[in-house]
């Protein structure tokens, strides 16, 4: 199932499947859960019945999302053999599987063998079906997920960088919930020394995406010349969040204000280096940022999307810049399918997002910048390696990670969409605990008809 981006009725198609495809999944978990698993589509690449021979263990194992819905959708999966999972960005084929052995393999490319990767809040919007890049870049089946860690297990003809057995991380556009992965070798970095798999697997996303929002605000590579270097970061005590925290001191940015919207997080925040931790949950977050910087904040970094936009931009100061990197208050928070109820909702805050008029902004002397990473196939030097000198020299912090095995990947999902998480969710492949999941849906008896009761 690929979508273009065509319209009916003014909605993009992508948008109307995706609707009727958490519909459906709504209303048979309200009425007949028992039906569920008949949600699933076939993934063409599945070897359905793999015959017990000595290949078993090596064939790549995956977890495929086979159309939108909820949680019943996020399905483990055995490749037939030859085959692994990559980004679009590996192939011209617009295929989420790839043939992995010469001469398939492309020249540029890193076979990877997958020892961890962990989970965003992207890879739900991806299962509901409302990922723009997954949509219009793959379709489905996808394979979710961008960051991974392991080890090279072979290499293309033109690459250089990299050998065989060497420790890497990197990211991959999708394909990454898998054990075997293929990407294009600029998008991986060695592995710094001290720096364990499940902590690697934390960090290119969220690294990446706090470096190009900084670049953004005209403070990497080189220190702007503008005077107001206040800082306000949103879910400081997040993934990416913690990353800006981080860069932002060790750019030499101050004061650093953090935003959390719990108080067991305000330490998380401080610990990270944040100047002042504002915590929504106790105190007027507008009135207490208000009051911390009367000349407003140089930059704002905003990823929650409709109810800290308009509040953000005007708390700017003169030449301040809003970064915005994600849309999360737009989403639903805590429910593993998108009931008619909570699809009004996003229409709703949909309708209420802010305007900014240019016009406007020239007298005010503020700028709003948006951007979506997933998007980025041909910016290879985005992946930047300053992330792995400040790792290697002690002066970057990996997120606080939270381990699970592969096969939690349903509570991994509704853990994230609870919004109580400090730090990152990591999930583990058969490479690492040398396990082998079965085919089928992960975790439903626990995750799925518990709640449907």
């Amino acid at each position: 199932l690929g979508t273009d981006m065509v319209k009916i009725l003014g909605q993009e198609v992508a948008i109307l499947l995706a609707l009727w495809a958490n519909l459906i999944s709504w209303i048979v978990r309200r009425l007949a859960p028992s039906l569920l698993p008949h949600l699933i589509p076939i993934c063409p690449e599945e070897d359905s019945a793999p015959s017990p021979d000595s290949t078993l263990d090596t064939r790549t194992v995956c977890i495929s999302i086979g159309r939108p819905g909820g949680t019943e959708q996020l399905r483990t999966v055995t490749l037939m053999k030859g085959l692994a999972t990559c980004g679009y960005n590996a192939t011209d084929i617009k295929s989420p599987f790839i043939r992995y052995l010469p001469p398939a393999l492309p020249s540029d490319a890193v076979v990877l063998a997958n020892h961890a990767f962990s989970i965003n809040f992207a890879d739900c919007a991806i299962r509901w079906g409302l990922y723009t890049s997954a949509t219009d870049r793959v379709g489905y089946p996808i394979v979710p997920g961008f960051d991974v860690a392991g080890v090279v297990e072979s290499v293309g003809s033109a690459v250089t960088a990299f050998a065989v057995g060497d420790r890497v991380f990197g990211v991959t556009l999708f394909g990454a919930y898998s054990s075997r992965v293929v990407l294009p070798s600029l998008q991986l970095r060695a592995i710094p020394d001290g720096v364990s798999m499940e902590e690697a697997a934390s960090i290119p996303t969220v690294a990446l995406t706090a470096l190009y929002s900084l670049h953004l605000a005209g403070q990497w590579p080189s220190r702007s010349l503008l005077t107001n270097r206040a800082v306000l970061v949103h879910s400081a005590a997040g993934g990416v969040g913690g990353m800006l925290v981080q860069m932002a001191k060790l750019l030499d940015l101050a004061p650093v204000f953090g935003v959390v919207g719990r108080v067991d997080k305000v330490e998380s925040a401080r610990a990270l280096g944040c100047d002042v931790v504002i915590d929504k949950s106790g105190e007027d977050l507008w009135e207490a940022a208000g009051k911390a910087a009367p000349k407003g904040y140089g930059a704002v970094m905003d990823s929650n999307g409709v109810s800290t936009l308009q509040a953000s931009y005007d708390h700017l100061g003169l030449t301040g810049r809003l970064i915005v990197f994600g849309f999360h208050t737009n989403l639903p928070m805590g429910n593993d399918v998108l009931d008619p109820l909570e699809w009004i909702r996003m229409a709703f805050k949909q309708a209420r997002m802010p305007r900014f008029h240019p016009m406007e902004m020239g007298n005010d002397n503020k700028a709003v910048l948006a951007f979506n990473l997933s998007f980025f196939a041909d910016e290879s030097k985005v992946v930047e390696s300053k992330i792995c000198c400040w790792l290697r020299d002690g002066k970057l912090r990996c997120p606080r990670v939270e381990k699970l095995p592969m096969e939690e990947v349903c509570r991994a999902h509704e853990m994230i969409q609870s919004g109580k998480t400090v730090g990152k969710l990591v999930l583990k492949t058969k490479n690492a605990t040398g396990d082998y999941f079965r085919s089928g849906s992960l975790g439903m008896q626990d995750s799925i008809y518990s709640t449907a009761s």
